[in-house]
């Protein structure tokens, strides 16, 4: 089984983050992950100075987020934080659908955004949660956005929890998705009624069937991230990354 470069999505640290920037993610670095899913820095931090911070801890960009359910930020801005970093070159987003002339409608967007994109060397992704499995006329709001996308111009950057939550088995929906995946979100499941975050190898989730699949269609790298944590998510991010180790698919 192939063995992957592992990230963290710092969502799972924000409130850490806020407090003590380079603290944070000094403890991340110590734990052992190798990347970073993070866009520009705080105020009163330059983008060379995050970029010292990070080389100094061994952390690679492997991309960043442009924002949640819009599609209006500075595609220029992010490729050229994304090249002073030499990050992963990858831009990730997430939408809410309300009918299926939405989802078309934003499609038709994201392709001329992945467009733009494109021309500077960047990755155009998207992000799911549960309520892209909502059906419009039978389909999947996911389905429908994915193929009323350009392949090459949207990729996906899908999230194990999420498929999960909406009623889908993650390794069959990922299936489909070869050459469409440069990135995916580990995140595990409680098992029970209330279905809660869990860290990785803790939960429901088949992480090892999910690994091979991802070999198959060509992810490059896995970024685990924890919306909520039971206890201290430092913890739980160690926790997800040796149950990681242990599982044999870490590079």
């Amino acid at each position: 089984m192939k063995r992957f470069p592992i990230g963290v999505q710092p969502y799972t640290i924000r409130e850490a983050l806020a407090k003590d920037y380079a603290g944070a993610l000094e403890r991340v670095a110590e734990i052992g992950y190798k990347g970073v899913e993070i866009g520009p820095p705080p105020e009163g931090m330059s983008v060379d100075g995050q970029k010292q911070l990070l080389d100094r801890l061994g952390l690679t960009v492997v991309g960043c987020h442009a924002g949640f359910d819009t599609l209006e930020f500075d595609v220029d801005r992010l490729s050229d934080y994304l090249e002073q970093v030499d990050g992963g070159r990858c831009v990730a987003i997430s939408l809410r659908f309300a009918s299926k002339e939405e989802v078309l409608a934003k499609a038709r967007r994201m392709n001329e955004i992945g467009e733009r994109f494109r021309k500077r060397g960047v990755s155009f992704l998207y992000h799911n949660h549960d309520w892209e499995f909502e059906k419009f006329d039978g389909a999947y709001a996911l389905d429908l956005l994915l193929q009323h996308t350009d392949p090459e111009l949207v990729k996906t950057e899908l999230d194990t929890y999420w498929i999960a939550k909406g009623g889908v088995d993650p390794v069959a929906y990922l299936k489909q998705l070869e050459g469409r995946a440069p990135r995916l979100h580990l995140k595990d499941m409680e098992a029970g009624e209330e279905r809660f975050f869990a860290e990785v190898g803790e939960g429901v989730l088949d992480f090892r069937s999910i690994a091979q699949v991802a070999e198959d269609i060509g992810v490059e790298w896995m970024v685990v991230e924890q919306d909520a944590c039971r206890r201290d998510p430092f913890e739980s991010l160690r926790i997800s990354y040796e149950n990681l180790k242990g599982m044999g698919f870490m590079a």
